[in-house]
C-alpha cells in the first residue's frame, strides 16, 4: 500500500497539548491520527474518544456533595443532631407522626 502525505496546519499550543496527551496514552502524533482515520473509517463518522481520566474525581466528587449536605444540614438547623435524634426523626416520619 502506497503512502500518501498529509499535512494539517494546527496552533502550536494544541499540537503540543495533543502531543503530551497521546505521550501519556503510549502514543505520538502521527500514530494516533493514524488510529482516528482508520477507526474513522471503519464505523463511518467519529470513532472514539480516548480521555485521560481526572485525577481523583470520583473523591473530589463525594468531598463536594458531603460539603453541599453539611451546609443543607446547617441551613435547616439540624448540623448538630445526634443519631438517636435523626434515627427518631426517621422513625417519627415512618409512622406519621
Amino acid at each position: 500500500m502506497a503512502n500518501g502525505l498529509l499535512q494539517l496546519r494546527i496552533d502550536d499550543n494544541l499540537r503540543k497539548e495533543a502531543s503530551d496527551v497521546y505521550s501519556q496514552l503510549g502514543l505520538d502524533l502521527p500514530t494516533a491520527i493514524r488510529m482516528f482515520l482508520t477507526r474513522s473509517v471503519q464505523v463511518r463518522g467519529i470513532p472514539f474518544s480516548m480521555i485521560l481520566p481526572e485525577e481523583n474525581y470520583k473523591a473530589t466528587a463525594a468531598v463536594a456533595a458531603m460539603k453541599r449536605m453539611s451546609n443543607d444540614a446547617e441551613n435547616a438547623g439540624v448540623a448538630d443532631m445526634t443519631l438517636d435524634e435523626i434515627n427518631a426523626e426517621i422513625e417519627a416520619v415512618r409512622n406519621g407522626k
